[in-house]
């Protein structure tokens, strides 16, 4: 099997945005829906959060923070604490295209413990059928599914905020935990937000006709951020991250293809062979200005290298707008990187280079994604014990465009294959309930 379709969206929406095919499996499609969707923020967003102080005119500048905070779908109740919500959140999602198919549901439960402690856990469930081009040119369409399982615990004291979680994923090839804290700690006058995080990741990896083979990777996650409330208006965020990853870090099924000329179609295949540590460094800035009209814009830009030679640009900007009991969401993505040190499309002979790949999230590629989404508040005024409820509906449409990587499905002479492009929709279907 392949696990393209998963690499490709963490490429595309994922939690930490990497860019490359190596990215964490352990998150899988949770990471995306992390970055698309208010639900299932990651923690680091919570601390958009702050208060304002006292000035001349701070009922008018409540008012306008408020309404920031209600187009970033956040409450009221989050202004005031940098806690998560009571809330829970059920989720359907649907990947389409390239030949694969993922969906499932997941269930996401957030509980306070007093006024101090924030507790959460998540169930996640991936049902993936596969065709991709990389299976249906070297391999068979396969089924399989992953179960997730995540805990977490937030902790308040004073102006720090001290945050843990545990993940568990789980597939008929692949086992994944990882371990993350972090400390977060406002200062002056809790317009400013320091962010300290560490991830330690122990994953398995085994091949479903081998009983034997057994692979080990370990990742570590460094990161830190600084939010900023700059005016009334907006809010900006600087994140920087570095991702050190040691053990076998390719697919164990795939192939890379060489030229052969004792081959009727003139090539052959051989298992890739990929360096066994990576580091990656990525920088991201964020800015979201409050429109006088209610709306919202944001920006985002990110810049990732990495010890492959892969190095990207990624650019989006999104506008926010609310229409009473609904909130509208149009985005546009962007998205160019340079292909690994180690990929060709076809290499002059076997074991030509030291390392080799021919994974097409390893090439280079340009992406673009557009979205759209509406949110409406079916409970607004509270009923029984639940004080407010929203449903989400979003469509992410995707395409790629790989400069290197060619379709040899075709059935072209060899060279002459046309370069592969691919189209894929994400729809996301979520209810979420207050209390």
């Amino acid at each position: 099997m392949t696990r393209t379709a998963r690499q490709l969206l963490m490429a595309t929406f994922g939690r930490r945005g990497r860019e490359a095919a190596d990215v964490s499996r352990t998150q899988g499609f949770l990471a995306c829906f992390c970055r698309v969707s208010p639900v299932f923020e990651p923690s680091s967003l919570r601390h958009w959060i702050r208060r304002e102080r006292t000035s001349s005119d701070s009922k008018s500048s409540c008012r306008k923070l408020f309404a920031v905070l209600a187009l970033l779908g956040l409450s009221q109740a989050a202004f005031a604490s940098v806690l998560p919500e009571d809330r829970t959140d059920f989720l359907y999602h649907r990947y389409d295209g390239g030949g694969v198919t993922i969906d499932g549901p997941s269930v996401l439960v957030r509980k306070s413990v007093g006024k101090s402690v924030s507790l959460s856990a998540n169930y996640y469930v991936d049902m993936v059928s596969s065709a991709s081009i990389d299976v249906i040119t070297t391999a068979s369409p396969y089924t399989e599914e992953r179960t997730q399982y995540s805990l977490s615990a937030d902790y308040l004291r004073g102006n720090t905020t001290m945050s843990m979680g545990y993940t568990n994923s789980v597939e008929s090839d692949f086992d994944a935990n990882t371990y993350s804290l972090s400390l977060a700690q406002d200062m002056f006058g809790s317009l400013t937000t320091l962010t300290l995080s560490y991830a330690y990741g122990d994953d398995t990896v085994r091949r479903s006709d081998d009983p034997t083979f057994f692979r080990d990777n370990t990742r570590q996650t460094y990161g830190i951020g600084l939010t900023q409330i700059l005016t009334r208006n907006m809010i900006t965020a600087l994140n920087v991250e570095v991702i050190t990853d040691e053990g076998f870090l390719n697919n164990p099924y795939r192939s890379v293809r060489y030229f052969d000329p004792d081959s009727p179609v003139g090539y052959s295949f051989e298992p890739e062979l990929y360096p066994r540590t990576r580091t990656t460094n990525a920088v991201g800035i964020r800015a979201k200005y409050f429109l006088p009209y209610r709306a919202a814009l944001e920006a985002q830009y990110r810049y990732f290298i990495d010890t492959w030679d892969i190095e990207s640009h990624t650019g989006s900007i999104s506008y926010i707008h609310p229409w009473r009991d609904f909130t509208f969401t149009a985005k546009y993505r962007y998205h160019d990187q340079t292909g690994a040190h180690f990929f060709r499309d076809l290499f002059a002979r076997s074991e030509a280079t030291n390392f080799r790949g021919r994974d097409k999230e390893l090439s280079p590629l340009r992406s673009s994604t557009v979205k759209l989404s509406a949110a409406y508040e079916f409970i607004s005024d509270g009923w029984n014990f639940i004080d407010k409820g929203t449903v989400n509906v979003s469509l992410d449409y995707l395409q790629v465009d790989y400069k290197e990587f060619r379709d040899m499905s075709t059935g072209n002479p060899l060279g002459s294959e046309p370069f592969y492009a691919l189209d894929a929709t994400v729809l996301q279907v979520f209810f979420s309930f207050w209390y």
